[in-house]
């Protein structure tokens, strides 16, 4: 009989449980996945770096990986923004020139201003969407029409960053989306925050506007939660991209003190902004109440350099389509040709000199007839003694020449001497009868030595000199720029005390009321009286 084997059986009841333990480990594993999958990209490990200054002085008053090579997202714009406003001083573009938009800037990822191919637009509103809104169109175009080509701007911003002290920083494009190469420091970042607030201060008001007007439409600022939750805050540039994290570069003045704080590799805009917050904070913490002003130095004007030859003007002319402008690239001259002398007869010997000019003592000496004529009986006589004293300094002339050609080495040409008569006084006798209309009494009014500067701005009516006086001070610390060298004078008036700057051209004048209204400081020039 063949035996039986017997075979163990699981039961039934494990089976489930066992497949339950592998579902739910399943379950959790794409779980998981899906979680990195859909997390904030820029919350996936991008390097932390911080770097904390005091404005006034550059004084560093903290730091962590500040020269670490990182993605600098959108704070590149900050140097697209910086070459705009130096081309604009330096006459390369003025704010209304119109931009005709190429397809490679209509083309950008956002954020964006949504530009069209073929549209013009001024370039102030241009550098607005670029300030503000962080548009990529508007800061390719800035860069196409500055340079032709955006990779000809890219290495015009590189340049310009060597000049300013950014040793670690490599620009590939205008807008800051990632790209090989494209990277800078949190130190190089906070270094440029400082120069557009001291070199360029017209313009940094840009960046402490919540809104503005593109031209298109008008655009919130990426930086407007920052600006409202924290005193003091006034600006500068947001950034964000998969690879560089939540980027901040912010400036806060609270009274005499001022502090830009850097924060790159955030891992989101709210965490950022406190981590921002909190390094300001240790920045008015640390910076002294009291510290001199050192501006930074300005670096030399970069220009177009190594283009080779100038951009057409015509926008199709110029790579993809941009706009471009006529620049002068050289105006060296190489060879300076000398100027050839004037050719110069042969100085004459003396002794045909003397001969010459006793022939001249002869022939006056000698009496002479001529037919009187109505010219000359009119004319005054001669005075024999003048004549002969001519003569006589002819001679000495003639004396002098002869004693420096026996001293020269070689023959030198000499112009001939004057040998003929000079000129006589007026007779007495016409001097007398001459009437001299006597001039006119000129009565001055005013004696002025300030050039043509006799304008003057007016800040409001206050009810003490105190007041005024007081209000005339923050004005001039709030708006340095415009009013540096003016003369600050309260005047009294029947109604109160009027807060004046004095000693302004009309141009200053007025420019310093445009940016004290952007203000909302009440403003009004003052003309001369």
């Amino acid at each position: 009989m063949a035996d039986i084997v017997q075979v163990k059986r699981t039961p039934l009841i494990r089976a489930p449980r066992a497949f339950s333990r592998l579902g739910r480990w399943v379950l959790g594993l794409v779980i998981f996945l899906s979680m990195v999958a859909t997390a904030p990209p820029g919350a996936m490990a991008a390097p932390y770096a911080a770097m904390v200054i005091d404005a006034r002085t550059g004084e560093v008053l903290h730091s962590r990986n500040a020269d670490t090579r990182l993605h600098p997202a959108s704070l590149t714009k900050m140097m697209t923004l910086y070459i705009a406003f130096e081309a604009v001083r330096n006459g390369e573009i003025s704010l209304d020139t119109k931009v005709k938009i190429s397809r490679n800037a209509a083309s950008e990822q956002p954020s964006k201003l949504g530009l069209k191919t073929g549209q013009r637009i001024a370039f102030r509103y241009l550098i607005r969407a670029a300030a503000v809104k962080s548009a990529n169109d508007a800061a390719t175009a800035i860069g196409e029409t500055l340079a032709g080509s955006e990779a000809a701007f890219a290495r015009r911003m590189t340049r310009t960053a060597k000049a300013l002290g950014m040793s670690r920083t490599t620009f590939k494009n205008a807008h800051g989306l990632t790209q090989k190469g494209h990277m800078s420091t949190a130190r190089d970042m906070t270094t440029l925050g400082r120069h557009l607030l001291y070199d360029y201060p017209e313009y940094y008001n840009l960046f402490s506007r919540r809104s503005t007007d593109a031209g298109v439409r008008k655009v919130p600022n990426t930086n407007r939660r920052l600006l409202a939750a924290y005193r003091g805050a006034d600006g500068i540039k947001t950034g964000y991209t998969r690879a560089a994290g939540f980027n901040l570069v912010a400036s806060a003045e609270r009274g005499n003190e001022r502090v830009i704080a850097t924060v790159f590799g955030g891992k989101s805009s709210t965490s950022r902004n406190a981590k921002v917050a909190e390094l300001l904070d240790l920045g008015f913490r640390r910076a002294p109440s009291r510290a001199k002003l050192r501006r930074p130095a300005r670096p030399p004007y970069q220009g177009n350099r190594g283009l080779g030859t100038q951009l057409a003007s015509a926008g199709d002319s110029t790579p993809n389509g941009a706009a471009g402008k006529t620049i002068r690239v050289s105006g060296l001259v190489k060879t300076s040709l000398r100027p050839k002398g004037r050719p110069a007869s042969a100085a004459p010997e003396v002794p045909t000199l003397l001969a010459e000019a006793q022939t001249d003592t002869a022939t006056v000496d000698a009496p002479t007839v001529e037919t009187p004529t109505a010219a000359t009986e009119a004319a005054p006589k001669l005075d024999r003694d003048v004549l002969q004293a001519s003569i006589t300094a002819a001679i000495a002339e003639a004396e002098v020449i002869a004693a420096v050609a026996e001293q020269a080495s070689a023959p030198i040409a000499k112009p001939r001497p004057f040998v003929g008569l000079r000129p006589m006084a007026r007779p007495a006798r016409l001097a007398e009868n001459q009437t001299t209309a006597k001039p006119e009494p000129v009565v001055v009014t005013r004696l002025s030595t300030s050039g043509g500067r006799y304008w003057g701005i007016n800040v409001g009516r206050y009810g003490s000199r105190y007041q005024a006086e007081k209000v005339l001070l923050r004005t001039a610390l709030a708006e340095m720029a415009t009013l540096d060298g003016s003369l600050r004078k309260v005047v009294r008036t029947p109604r109160g005390f009027d807060a004046n700057f004095l000693g302004m051209t009309k141009e200053s004048a007025a420019l310093a009321c445009r940016r004290l209204s952007a203000r909302n400081i009440t403003c009004e020039t003052v003309g001369p009286s």
